[in-house]
């Protein structure tokens, strides 16, 4: 059975046709996330430190929409358009979860992302016993 996820009160408007998550039994499929404002929608264009921890935000807000946390990702993809930012990406990024229990992951490096940010975040969690 799938169930497909989307934000109440147009928080994180979706500027695309997609769902914010979707579960698909044990496991919940996150939709990339970029530094948008959870308001307007609109990407915030800051420093990548802003734009990382705004992006880890908005999936904080997905996670807890879907009744989990980051502590149940089992993968995550992160998508930067210069490889430059790699270890700030990494470092606000790895704040966010257990030192002990860090997902696997990719990272690549892209020409451009939607919105023209810097960074995109994209996950999948396992909230099965």
């Amino acid at each position: 059975m799938l169930e497909y996820i989307t934000l109440p009160n147009n928080v994180l408007p979706p500027v695309a046709p997609y769902s914010h998550a979707v579960r698909a039994g044990d496991f919940i499929f996150v939709t990339g996330q970029l530094a948008e404002d959870p308001v307007t929608g609109k990407v915030i264009i800051g420093s990548i430190e802003e734009q990382t921890k705004q992006v880890m935000e908005n999936l904080k807000l997905v996670l807890d929409h879907a009744g989990t946390s980051f502590a149940q990702v089992v993968m995550a993809r992160i998508f930067v358009t210069d490889f430059r930012y790699y270890q700030t990406v990494n470092d606000l990024y790895a704040s966010y979860f257990n030192k002990n229990r860090l997902p696997c992951r990719t990272t690549v490096g892209v020409i451009g992302l939607a919105g023209n940010g810097d960074v995109e975040i994209d996950l999948i969690v396992y909230c099965g016993d």
